[in-house]
């Protein structure tokens, strides 16, 4: 992939404006295209009980399923500050379920793209729907 994905990327800026993080203040954006070219975005919406709010990835995710898609080709993942914001652990279990070891996962920051990953360098040895059987 040497294009950049505007759409993703301004997809997930966009989205990442409406997060809902009254605690962190760590807003937080994520869009992903399916395999069948849908475009899929979603924000973190955090609560007082942490482990009840959820991630930004997983709000895109959640959108592409109910979609009815269940392939992801692409991902992009935006925040604001100075360190990369990369999907948390529980995020990129949920992305390798959906996704294949060279799915790309941009990150960026407001300036635009920060780094390239695949899914592999997030979750080496990752258990997926093909460990899982």
């Amino acid at each position: 992939m040497s294009k950049l994905p505007q759409d993703l990327i301004d997809a997930a800026a966009a989205v990442r404006a409406m997060a809902h993080a009254p605690y962190s203040k760590f807003q937080v954006g994520a869009a992903i295209r399916s395999a069948e070219g849908g475009v899929f975005s979603g924000c973190n919406v955090e609560n007082a009980a942490y482990p009840q709010g959820w991630c930004a990835e997983a709000s895109a995710i959640a959108a592409m399923v109910a979609a009815g898609h269940r392939r992801i080709a692409e991902v992009v993942v935006t925040g604001g500050g100075e360190r990369l914001c990369t999907p948390c652990g529980g995020c990129r279990q949920k992305l390798i379920e959906f996704a294949g070891p060279d799915t790309p996962v941009l990150i960026c920051g407001p300036e635009g793209l920060r780094r390239r990953f695949t899914l592999a360098e997030l979750m080496p040895h990752a258990f997926d729907r093909d460990t899982l059987g």
